[in-house]
């Protein structure tokens, strides 16, 4: 019987797959009911019409002990059968059928609350690099629509091009504790040795910035001199590793640096692009792959992400830690690494039969046009260059922007992609004919994180590597890399980095630690829409009480924040302690005030930070708002471009709500406003936020403390998202192969 069930069969192959408990057991209900279904009899009533007639109880159960007696599932009883009641037997029956449905209902909640953290994670992300996208869509479409465009733009681009950093041009001395280490070129394998083994320790891992700018320069000239696509074969070396988004994971790195061996002509490695942001070690991971490049020329390829990029490092982290770092030389540092960014190749090409890139493509992706096109104009992928005198070709740089944001999606088609804002959402169809037209077998890209480090979509023919374990939280996910042999048959290892600090940890505990990192990045998030939120809240209570019902709740959640989170689910996260059919907003919005939310948005950055953290882009912004040159805006410039983003980009300011906020601007009071005013309404934006928090602290402290239960959860959430900083141990790691055939 065991052998015919279908949870043992895999596909119709014949081949036993591993079984689970749960297999088991579904195995034994399922005979059990087949057994009862085949003693109920069929007879005619006095109507005439069939009528099924179910054994009485005690029947029932003498067939399921003799059930028990022919397949011997007895046996494990001190006396099998002898002198055993069929009472004795139901009740253990109904035990055991008992505990498999408690064990069901358990392990479905653990997966719902899995998938619940897992979407709050990626919701979250892609809502953020939403508004950094929409926000450069905006300045494209002044770019494209308003004739000085041009001019400014080839006025800020001349400008920028020829202040790059000049080799002669002195350093400063950095304050703090420096790595004692000497570096020159050519870089070799000592030299690597001796920059992991710096970088890997918590203090004095900080190169001299002379190191810093010196490989930097040096792997600008490299990458300069290469194709737009590598290509890799695979007839020397007989294998290659390819590794997946790496967001600043130095611990990961050396993980694969440590599993897989240091790259050689026998073991290429090829890196599928966001080396930086959001991770602690960005400096140290891109400056570790650079002098992998330079000591390994041949046996490392490194490929542009979407991060690769100034504007998003502006608003996800990179920037900041570079000045952090290096206080005192960052700006020239940052200077150089736009440098290497502008170089680095767009993807590779493995023996001519399978596809890298950092997104994915559209149905309108030519690989012989991204052959052609000249990536250094390309600092930032997000603003397109204006060259000679003429807008970009669109067509162009559209190319560049799908190959790396673009996401597989199982419906068939290819539509833009509304949830990160940018790229396209690519289905089956679309692949199929992307790899019919250019003679590939399969494509490889990252972009996504995955639970497992890694996913095949599309027949198996799109592989996602995501190689950053941990990256939302301790645990939340496994990282991978994957190895191709001779005949292209991917082979992965998957791998948690820092094992130790989870091993000794309860499952209970490793799924609260996911779940708070989960709450703060969702509640810092909804920070953003404080202000919104309560108002809406207070529509729907007129008696002002503090509560309204839980539809409507989450009627205001959804319509505030936009997030297409399950909401009702939520509920005794984001408003603790109140009932489930009458939510207590206020706790909510309590919440949202603790400490520990607010110091988490402090660290963050927000699309306005970021703005005029990139002063270029607010410069040319300026150039262009100023139609005559003049070296200020007018009222009626800015009524031309505030005309030009309604048309555009509809919002929620009306043309007289921004209109005052550009009044707001000319601080001098002269009908004008000048760029240091408009540079200064930026900053003076960033100084209210802070303001305003200020504000909420001093309100906390002489108003009403909140409840019990967010002061716990709180506290909860402060106490499993604290993070210690260690000195990075490769061997301290938990990894397995994964073979499978593509």
């Amino acid at each position: 019987m065991l052998r015919s069930c279908v949870c043992l069969q895999s596909g119709g192959s014949g081949k036993r797959r591993s079984s689970s408990v749960e297999d088991a057991s579904s195995c034994r209900s399922s005979e059990i009911e087949r057994v009862g279904a085949s003693m109920q009899t069929t007879t005619l009533g006095s109507n005439g019409q069939p009528q099924t007639l179910t054994p009485p109880t005690s029947t029932r159960a003498s067939s399921l002990l003799q059930l028990f007696q022919r397949k011997g599932w007895c046996k494990h009883f001190r006396k099998p059968l002898r002198g055993m009641s069929a009472t004795r037997a139901e009740k253990t029956i109904r035990a055991a059928i008992f505990i498999q449905k408690w064990y069901r209902r358990h392990q479905a909640r653990q997966e719902m609350r899995k998938r619940c953290n897992w979407q709050i994670f990626q919701n979250v992300e892609y809502a953020c690099e939403q508004d950094q996208a929409e926000l450069y869509k905006f300045f494209n479409d002044l770019i494209k629509h308003m004739p000085q465009a041009i001019e400014a733009g080839n006025k800020g681009q001349t400008s920028k091009q020829s202040i790059g950093p000049e080799k002669s041009a002195a350093l400063y001395e950095e304050t703090g504790e420096m790595a004692r280490i000497q570096l020159e070129l050519p870089i070799q394998k000592k030299h690597i040795d001796l920059m992991i083994d710096v970088f890997r320790k918590k203090r004095g891992n900080r190169l001299h910035p002379k190191y810093v700018c010196m490989i930097l320069r040096e792997a600008a000239k490299c990458l300069k001199q290469m194709p737009n696509l590598w290509m890799v074969s695979t007839a020397v070396s007989q294998q290659v590793t390819i590794c997946g988004d790496l967001h600043g994971k130095l611990d990961d790195l050396l993980v694969v640096l440590y599993k897989n061996g240091l790259p050689s002509a026998s073991n290429p490695y090829v890196f599928n692009g966001d080396f930086v942001d959001r991770g602690k070690r960005g400096l140290e991971v891109l400056l570790l792959l650079l002098s992998l490049y330079l000591a390994f020329p041949n046996a490392v390829f490194l490929n542009r992400g979407n991060h690769e990029d100034s504007v998003m490092n502006a608003r996800y982290g990179f920037i900041r830690e570079v000045e952090g770092k290096y206080p005192r030389n960052h700006k020239r540092l940052l200077s150089l690494i736009d440098e290497v960014y502008r170089w680095l190749p767009l993807g590779s090409i493995l023996n001519n039969r399978v596809l890298i890139v950092h997104g994915g493509f559209s149905d309108t992706t030519n690989l012989d046009l991204i052959k052609s096109i000249d990536r250094g104009k390309y600092v930032s992928i997000l603003r397109p260059p204006l060259m000679d005198g003429e807008a970009l070709e669109k067509a162009e740089w559209q190319q560049i922007f799908d190959i790396m944001w673009s996401d597989p999606q199982a419906s068939q088609g290819c539509k833009p992609n509304a949830l990160r804002g940018a790229g396209v959402w690519f289905g089956p169809d679309t692949t199929e004919l992307f790899l019919k037209r250019h003679r590939l077998s399969y494509v490889i890209r990252s972009h996504e994180c995955k639970p497992n480090g890694h996913e095949f979509m599309h027949d198996n023919k799109i592989i996602t590597i995501f190689s950053a374990s941990n990256y939302y939280a301790m645990g939340s996910n496994k990282g991978a890399y994957m190895r191709l042999n001779n005949q292209l048959v991917p082979h992965f290892v998957q791998y948690i980095s820092a094992a130790s600090q989870t091993k000794e940890l309860s499952f209970k505990q490793r799924m609260g630690i996911v779940e708070c990192a989960a709450l703060k990045e969702l509640a810092v998030r909804m920070r953003e829409h404080r202000d919104e939120l309560e108002a809406e809240f207070k529509k729907y209570d007129p008696d002002d009480s503090g509560c309204i019902t839980i539809s409507k709740w989450c009627f205001v959640m959804e319509n505030v924040t936009k997030l297409g989170l399950p909401w009702r689910l939520l509920r005794d996260k984001l408003a603790p302690g109140t009932d489930s059919q009458c939510v207590n907003y206020v706790r909510t919005l309590d919440l949202l005030d603790t400490d520990v939310i607010m110091e988490a948005e402090a660290d963050g950055t927000s699309v306005m930070d970021a703005l005029y953290a990139n002063k270029a882009s607010l410069e040319t912004i300026f150039n262009i708002i100023d139609a005559d040159h003049s070296g200020e805006i007018t009222l009626d410039e800015f009524e031309k471009a505030i005309d030009l983003l309604v048309a555009h980009m509809p919002g929620v300011y009306s043309k007289d709500e921004m209109l005052e906020k550009c009044r707001m601007m000319d601080l001098n009071g002269d009908g004008k406003v000048d760029l240091n005013e408009f540079l200064e309404a930026f900053r003076l934006s960033d100084l209210s936020r802070k303001e305003q928090q200020e504000e909420y602290l001093r309100k906390r402290s002489t108003g009403l403390r909140p409840s019990e239960s967010v002061t716990r959860l709180a506290d909860t959430i402060s106490r499993n998202t604290l993070v210690v900083e260690h000195d990075i141990d490769p061997t301290d790691c938990e990894a397995n192969v994964v073979e499978q055939n593509s």
